[in-house]
């Protein structure tokens, strides 16, 4: 599933490029971003006779203060389903909705552009009938592809550092720091793809 998304992304890359626009590629002071990034991942093991699918969207917003610095706000909405021998084994589902800041650093060409990214923001969800809430922050690197003037193709690699503390009804608060600093050895496990769009 998720090799046929990445194809088609670059089919829609391009697409874009084809009808490419004149002058310079990234961003400048003024600009507003908006930017779509999609998670998916499936597994079937035979073996086992256990699936697992799990989604993730990411959409995002944000105003350029300068030609580098953006502030903007983010939604996170994602699921998860586990089954095992076709009977439901448990079932998760999670919303967030926060605050972030990007730096562009690094220019790889004209049309490659780097960043680092930090954020925090609000969490609740459900694990099987498990309610919780809490607080999460996180820190991160990306790439911005521009296919043309006004699109990018996005590659965000998520909770290189990540702080996140919930509580579930009724119990206490459980907390989990995460330093993923190996993000090359799985790194389409750990990296979110979406376009971003400039205007």
């Amino acid at each position: 599933m998720k090799k046929l998304f990445l194809a088609a992304i670059a089919v829609m890359g391009f697409g874009f490029a084809n009808a490419q626009d004149s002058g310079t590629f990234g961003f400048s002071k003024g600009n507003i971003l908006l930017e779509g990034n999609l998670g998916l991942s499936s597994t079937n093991d035979k073996n086992t006779e256990v699936k697992f699918n799990s989604f993730e969207f990411n959409p995002k917003a944000g105003y350029f203060l300068t030609d580098k610095f953006a502030l903007g706000l983010d939604l996170g909405i994602g699921s998860d389903k586990k089954k095992i021998d076709g009977a439901d084994a448990g079932k998760n589902s999670n919303f967030n909705v926060g605050v972030f800041g990007r730096y562009y650093f690094l220019d790889l060409g004209q049309r490659f552009k780097t960043y680092a990214e930090a954020g925090v923001g609000l969490n609740s969800g459900k694990i099987d009938e498990a309610k919780y809430s809490g607080v999460g922050l996180g820190a991160g690197l990306g790439i911005n592809y521009f296919v043309s003037n006004s699109f990018a193709i996005n590659c965000g690699l998520t909770d290189i550092l990540s702080y996140n503390t919930n509580k579930f009804k009724g119990g206490k608060a459980v907390s989990d720091f995460d330093a993923n600093l190996n993000v090359f050895n799985n790194f389409f496990t750990t990296a979110k793809f979406g376009l971003t769009y400039k205007f």
